[in-house]
């Protein structure tokens, strides 16, 4: 049992995947604990397994080794209908795509989180109204994804990410299809936001800049972190 105090912890995780006869071991043990508040950034080069460990701290895939408590809560003993609810409770995820439901406005967007774990009324429409005024769209509000800019389509995903206040937020490659001034803008709004709200953030990035600006930086390379950095 690891110590109760990091919010986020992973022990030994490994994961590979075949290829016909071919194996690729893509995580080789990886070990991380984040701690409430904590921002981390994990860069590495194209296919060092960046995402498919975001994937596993996520519970959106399951590692063949190791273990992964959210809290002090093992997620592997929990049934599958309970990780989803707990997911969305306790964690918050921002994509490089977005992943927008483009049929409805912004407002909606964001509290389809809250519906994905409960039923949705007036306070959970204030939070969402609260949270998009937050992230700079007070007035944007009831415009579908294809009336925004893409920076304003992500500052909605952080919106909904933070809609259900998670212990964590997970972020993939969020300036991944935003020019430079606008990913800038993104990165600050999510350690300004996060901080808010008390929430560790979890950054995967390819960018140095964006790296330098999380409390602590990992590097991983051929599926371990270098140097023990975690």
């Amino acid at each position: 049992m690891p110590d109760p105090a990091p919010v986020l912890c992973a022990a030994g995780l490994r994961k590979s995947y075949r290829s016909g006869e071919a194996v690729l071991a893509v995580l080789r043990g990886v070990d991380l604990r984040v701690a409430a508040g904590e921002s981390v950034s994990i860069r590495g080069e194209s296919g060092s397994g960046k995402s498919t460990l975001l994937n596993l701290l996520a519970g959106l895939d399951q590692p063949e080794a190791g273990e992964l408590f959210w809290g002090t809560e093992a997620t592997a003993k929990l049934a599958p209908g309970e990780l989803t609810v707990r997911r969305g409770r306790f964690l918050g995820m921002v994509f490089q795509a977005y992943y927008l439901i483009p049929e409805i406005d912004a407002l909606a967007n964001v509290l389809m989180a809250a519906r994905l774990v409960g039923p949705v009324g007036a306070p959970e429409r204030a939070r969402a109204a609260a949270l998009l005024a937050r992230v700079g769209l007070a007035g944007r509000s009831h415009h579908v994804p294809a009336q925004l800019s893409g920076g304003e389509r992500q500052r909605v995903a952080v919106a909904r990410a933070l809609m259900n206040r998670p212990a964590v937020l997970l972020a993939d490659e969020p300036t991944g299809n935003l020019d430079e001034k606008t990913g800038d803008g993104v990165i600050r709004l999510l350690l300004e936001v996060g901080a808010e709200e008390r929430a560790a953030l979890v950054l995967v990035t390819h960018n140095p800049a964006h790296a330098a600006k999380t409390s602590r930086q990992l590097h991983l390379k051929n599926g371990e972190f270098d140097h023990g950095q975690t």
